[in-house]
């Protein structure tokens, strides 16, 4: 079964933009980086998931745009937007050839398959 979403009928009008436009800058940096990337992880400080991911990365010898949005106490509502966005309830968030993969475990588990060519 799907990801349930909230129908747009169930979306007052009054309310439209505003999610429509919330934190676009960030989404819209985040496309482009996914969009002019092969491999590009998004993260943030302290998180050790992040760190996990970027050393998996370059132990396989790719190379990678990664983004980082704060830590566990700064831009977590700007971070709110990219979950939002991408249904990804953690950071970091995965993307390779501008599909979403995953996070750090999920990266590390395509790569040990081969599946990342």
């Amino acid at each position: 079964m799907p990801r349930a979403t909230l129908a747009e009928a169930q979306i007052h009008p009054a309310i439209r933009t505003k999610i429509e436009t919330y934190e676009n800058d960030l989404v819209a940096e985040v496309m482009d980086a996914v969009a002019a990337h092969d491999l590009v992880i998004v993260g943030m400080k302290q998180n050790p998931y992040v760190k996990r991911a970027r050393k998996t990365a370059a132990d396989h010898g790719r190379a990678f745009h990664y983004l980082e949005y704060g830590s566990y106490l700064s831009l977590w509502r700007r971070r709110n937007a990219l979950k939002m966005w991408t249904g990804w309830p953690t950071f970091p968030m995965v993307f390779w050839k501008g599909t979403l993969i995953g996070g750090a475990e999920d990266l590390a588990r395509l790569l040990e398959a081969g599946e990342l060519e």
